[in-house]
């Protein structure tokens, strides 16, 4: 809620009041409402202006603000967690074998961590006259991680480098 309403900045001639255990006390006037909370040292808090009458609820505004934040944070927190990354790896045409070793290496981990990873073989000078090395070495990757990986989306050529996606197998 953008624009809650509390105590005096509700002004309905009569609101449907709900206690601060959740139970209903029944249609008062506002003026009513307002004046039970004071005496329960708690606020008005409009629940719902669209029903009619609106919907009021005797609580302690601190601990209700502190606890929807609370929410909040944790439904932020479980959405990032399920969020898949993309992460991006960069091969060279003639990679030396340990280079190559410790990529792969990033590329398990990734994969592992249910991320996709999208590679890609960039292409200097005149080396982009032998695609076919870049794709060799798409395919060896491939080949490499295909025991939890599976191709997401074929390798294609843009501009002076090959791209390629990868994500996890399903299970």
């Amino acid at each position: 809620m953008a624009t809650e309403k509390i105590n005096e900045e509700i002004n309905y001639p009569e609101v449907r009041l709900l206690l601060e255990d959740g139970t209903q006390h029944g249609i008062v006037s506002s003026r009513t409402a307002l004046i039970m909370a004071n005496e329960k040292g708690l606020d008005l808090l409009e629940i719902s202006s669209t029903a009619n009458p609106p919907v009021c609820k005797l609580v302690d505004y601190g601990k209700y603000k502190f606890e929807r934040t609370k929410k909040d944070k944790e439904v932020r927190k479980k959405s990032r967690e399920n969020q898949v990354e993309l992460k991006e790896l960069k091969f060279r045409p003639k990679i030396e074998e340990h280079d190559y070793n410790v990529k792969i290496k990033h590329i398990r981990r990734f994969i592992m961590e249910g991320n996709k990873v999208k590679l890609t073989v960039r292409y200097r000078g005149r080396e982009i006259v032998f695609q076919n090395h870049g794709l060799a070495l798409l395919n060896r990757i491939v080949q490499e991680v295909e025991d939890i990986a599976v191709v997401y989306k074929i390798p294609e050529i843009q501009g002076k480098q090959h791209i390629m996606i990868i994500s996890p197998k399903n299970g």
